[in-house]
């Protein structure tokens, strides 16, 4: 499996200014910050919008909520300056068309029974994130989707955002096995939650250029 992959890198959980202008140097099209409460990933705004003010023009920032009202997502991404918002909760189609065009929607799925919840999403989000079903917990899991789930979802015709447990030891797998538009890594280059590993991330985007220690 030699050779560069084409795909879109969204490097998730960032909460500290020197990790998210190293995703960007090493190639990241986006990144994302939690604002959830109950996440060991959350970070407050006033933080985002410091990080945001010292990062290059032409990449996307993206605000992660779960269940959150509309009017206080709109709260924060009008301070922070977000680019899309991506909702990882029980939110409607309603709701994600009230941040339409900015807006991706993150479904957990178990099996193949979850994916025609997808359908009601056409339209209204630019994209659709998948990853495991995890009782109580919202994304961040480190566990690994069943990429086959993944390969189907592309059926539906929207842009597939695949995440869930991806690391620089199964990323290139990933990609070649479920062709996504793009990929959210997280837990897998962390050296805990809220703290990415440098060495982790280099390594990451070495997979994807081919090559790895």
């Amino acid at each position: 499996m030699e050779g560069n992959l084409s795909v879109r890198v969204k490097v998730c959980g960032l909460a500290r200014a020197e990790e998210a202008q190293l995703a960007v140097s090493l190639g990241a099209a986006a990144l994302g910050f939690i604002f959830y409460p109950r996440s060991p990933r959350y970070v407050e705004p006033e933080e985002v919008r410091k990080i945001i003010s010292v990062l290059p023009p032409f990449v996307t920032t993206v605000g992660v909520f779960v269940n959150e009202s509309p009017e206080k997502v709109a709260e924060i991404v009008s301070y922070v300056g977000l680019d899309l918002v991506q909702f990882h909760g029980e939110e409607s189609p309603e709701m994600c068309a009230r941040f339409f065009p900015r807006v991706i929607k993150a479904l957990r799925v178990k099996d193949r029974k979850d994916l025609p919840r997808i359908e009601a999403y056409r339209g209204v989000v630019r994209g659709i994130l998948l990853e495991p079903y995890v009782e109580g917990l919202y994304g961040g899991t480190g566990r690994t989707l069943n990429w086959d789930l993944a390969v189907a979802a592309r059926a539906f015709g929207v842009p597939i955002i695949l995440a869930g447990g991806l690391s620089p030891d199964n990323i290139r797998e990933a990609i070649l096995k479920v062709r996504p538009y793009a990929v959210d890594v997280n837990s897998g280059v962390e050296k805990e939650p809220g703290r990415k590993d440098p060495e982790k991330l280099r390594a990451l985007f070495r997979a994807l250029e081919g090559g790895r220690r």
